[in-house]
């Protein structure tokens, strides 16, 4: 039996009995195995639980983190709401754990699953895309009638369930609804919405299976004093928690984009046309907000990510914004005559008014002169001797409330009052692409927001992943979502890294700063993925190093004439890749952002996984020039504070995608010789899972010919070797 805890509460005892060697999970599987870890983090939650208090917990890879938070989650007799990272893993947590729990605990509790509007059919909206017969490409109609046939069938009305049409395909936006053109009680097909239904569920439910988007839409809602999304809970549970803090940073800001504004401009034909045919010339009206859409987008210029500073320096680019807010706001006034004529123009017109706004408090906020912060030279260093991000003269554009003398602004703009972010700043910055231009105004910090709504209600707030920590302290995470005070604890992988795992620093890689680098990468993971047969990642932190590694690997297997099967981001939807990698006989999958984390493949089939550099923010990333400037101006060391714990947390998720199991053996490359030569570098490794290292190209060679033999410890068969594996690359 496991240790007994005298301290342990009921709900803990419960929850630790039915986990351990005697509990329904050990009964029903025979290989049941107790882990300690999962004990452990049961027992913590529970704890959390019947305090009512918030925990921030790190669970390494195999530790069951799932079944952990689920058993006294369900045993607790309360409301939970269980929110996850993406909606794969809302669909897996549904479909199989939390049916697998529920049955082995024997409890009756009424579960749901609940996702944003975008992921249900809107019968209305699917009906009237299809009788306008307005399409951009041939394919969307042809999808379109696939949807029409599945929303015949289908109970649930989830996206997810529909055959032969692809989760991201362009006709969803066809037949599904969005907050800003929803009908709500006015549409004819309300008494049947999968939307209210799923949401009347969720209501009823005793646990709620939702993801970090939704939980922060369900915030928002309770700020403006409208219905909530979701039912009031005892606790909240967040698996994948790292993500938390980034997706509520993008969901409370604002942000319109040049796809938004044409998607209004054919909303208003649409219903012009069917509703007040008589009021207006719609065609041109409609085509006038297209005009302005394609001067922004004409004046916009190459793609980047401007921030105040250098928007102030876009005279074109502004007067393009302009543009777009007064042929809103002569819209917006026609609109308003013929709002009484139907539910679609009135609707379009709340939107109009909507964006005029979001236009108008954007442009303010680049307009107005900012305080003059520290200015951070090129050749600035940290403590570490790492170059910081520089600050542009004038510093960032941000708005928000009065600042304090000496730490903001001096003359922020106002851009505080919408949504829920008003607890901090906004920095207002452009996103320019090869698909758009989009405007956004971005909230500095979300700590306030997630201060404010736990004090409103007492609840537990219980925040679970495998990568929480940097270097033994959840400090960076607890300060992101405002929980400084939150009991912390963290309970290592039961895999075998040491002995299953090398992590391979190249000996002469040089850091990435050189236009070569992209050539020192391929030549030095050549060999590897040769070596290998592929069955390899190759996580690259940029989309142009995807780019450039792709075609120099493509360009090599056609003149050797390998068998290695070459797939890439961008050339198949992800979930595809991923289908084809497991099935390939040698793939090599070369990816950036979406496959470093929620990828689970696991045998020999991934035994080698590649990591470009380390993965800090891009330069360019105006929130992250905004917050090291913030930081100094506190006082701070942005790079100890803000940079180098968010690179630690990402690489620890490229590394996570190696050693899935307790069987699972691969070597692990970091092409950065910053990892072995920075005194940073040692913080970095003390946050990775304990790999046997290496600098040496022949020892990573040999341990990758050793896999196939699986033998109980790779690294001992090595340990003859000249250049054993050490417990330090350096």
């Amino acid at each position: 039996m496991p240790e007994s805890h005298s301290s342990d509460g009921v709900l803990a005892g419960v929850a630790v009995r039915a986990l351990g060697p005697e509990g329904p999970f050990a009964q029903a599987h025979p290989d049941y195995r107790v882990r300690e870890g999962q004990l452990g983090l049961a027992r913590a939650i529970a704890a959390a639980i019947e305090s009512r208090g918030a925990l921030i917990a790190e669970a390494g890879t195999g530790t069951g983190k799932t079944f952990a938070y689920l058993t006294p989650a369900l045993l607790s007799g309360g409301r939970i709401i269980v929110s996850t990272g993406t909606r794969t893993l809302q669909d897996q947590l549904f479909d199989r754990d939390l049916p697998e729990v529920v049955r082995a605990l024997g409890v009756q509790v009424e579960c749901a699953l609940l996702k944003g509007r975008a992921n249900y059919i809107c019968r209305y909206h699917l009906r009237r895309n299809l009788a306008d017969g307005r399409f951009a490409r041939r394919e969307d109609i042809v999808d379109l009638r696939r949807i029409d046939r599945y929303a015949g069938v289908t109970r649930s009305g989830d996206r997810a369930g529909a055959p032969d049409v692809s989760e991201d395909a362009p006709a969803w936006a066809l037949a599904s609804s969005t907050r800003e053109n929803c009908l709500g009680q006015e549409c004819p097909d309300y008494g049947d919405c999968f939307v209210v239904k799923a949401r009347q569920a969720a209501q009823r439910a005793d646990l709620v299976v939702v993801n970090h988007h939704l939980f922060c839409a369900d915030l928002a809602l309770r700020d403006e004093g409208v219905a909530d999304l979701l039912p009031s809970a005892d606790a909240v549970i967040f698996d994948e928690a790292h993500q938390l803090p980034d997706v509520a940073t993008s969901f409370f800001g604002t942000s319109v984009s040049t796809r938004k504004l044409t998607e209004f401009a054919r909303d208003v034909l649409r219903a012009g046309l069917a509703e007040a045919r008589d009021a207006a010339d719609w065609t041109t009206e409609s085509r006038k907000i297209e005009q302005a859409v394609r001067e922004l987008r004409l004046h916009a210029g190459e793609p980047a990510r401007l921030d105040a500073t250098a928007l102030r320096t876009r005279e074109a680019l502004l007067g393009a914004v302009a543009q777009c807010v007064e042929t809103l706001t002569d819209l917006r006034a026609l609109l308003a005559t013929s709002a009484e004529r139907g539910r679609d123009l009135a609707r379009c017109a709340l939107r109009a008014g909507e964006l005029v706004v979001q236009l108008e408090r954007w442009q303010d906020s680049v307009l107005e002169q900012t305080g003059r912060g520290p200015k951070a030279e090129p050749d600035d260093q940290d403590a570490y001797g790492e170059p910081t991000v520089p600050v542009p003269e004038g510093g960032v554009a941000v708005a928000g409330t009065a600042p304090a003398a000496g730490s903001l602004p001096e003359q922020a703009a106002a851009l505080s009052e919408d949504e829920t972010a008003d607890d901090g700043l906004r920095v207002a910055w452009a996103e320019i692409s090869s698909y758009g231009v989009t405007l956004h105004a971005t909230p500095l910090s979300v700590a306030g927001t997630f201060r404010r709504h736990r004090a409103q209600r007492p609840r537990a707030w219980v925040f679970v992943s495998a990568t929480l920590a940097v270097s033994g302290t959840f400090t960076h995470f607890a300060r992101a979502i405002g929980m400084l005070d939150a009991a912390t604890h963290a309970w290592e992988s039961p895999f075998d890294f040491a002995r299953h795992g090398l992590l391979y620093v190249p000996q002469g890689i040089g850091e990435p700063s050189g236009s070569d680098f992209p050539q020192r990468v391929f030549e030095t993971i050549r060999p590897l993925l040769t070596a290998n047969q592929g069955r390899a990642f190759v996580l690259c932190t940029t989309l142009r190093m995807v780019d450039q590694l792709a075609s120099r690997l493509a360009q090599h297997l056609e003149r050797e004439g390998s068998a290695l099967t070459l797939l890439v981001q961008g050339t198949a939807p992800r979930a595809e890749l991923l289908e084809r990698f497991r099935s390939a006989p040698a793939p090599v999958l070369i990816g950036s952002a979406s496959f470093w984390e929620g990828v689970d493949v696991r045998g020999r089939q991934l035994s080698l996984v590649v990591i470009d550099k380390l993965p800090f923010a891009p330069p360019d990333d105006p929130v992250l020039r905004a917050r090291i400037e913030a930081t100094r101006r506190e006082g701070g060391d942005p790079f100890r504070q803000l940079q180098m714990p968010a690179a630690a947390m990402a690489l620890k998720q490229g590394a996570g995608r190696m050693i899935r199991s307790e069987t699972d053996r691969g070597l692990l490359v970091v092409c950065d010789s910053r990892l072995a030569d920075r005194p940073y570098g040692r913080q970095l490794l003390r946050s990775l899972p304990p790999f046997a290292r290496t600098r040496s190209a022949e020892q990573a060679l040999a341990f990758l010919a050793a896999l196939d033999d699986q033998p109980a410890d790779l690294i001992s068969t090595l340990a003859t070797s000249a250049d054993r594996p050490t417990d330090s690359p350096c």
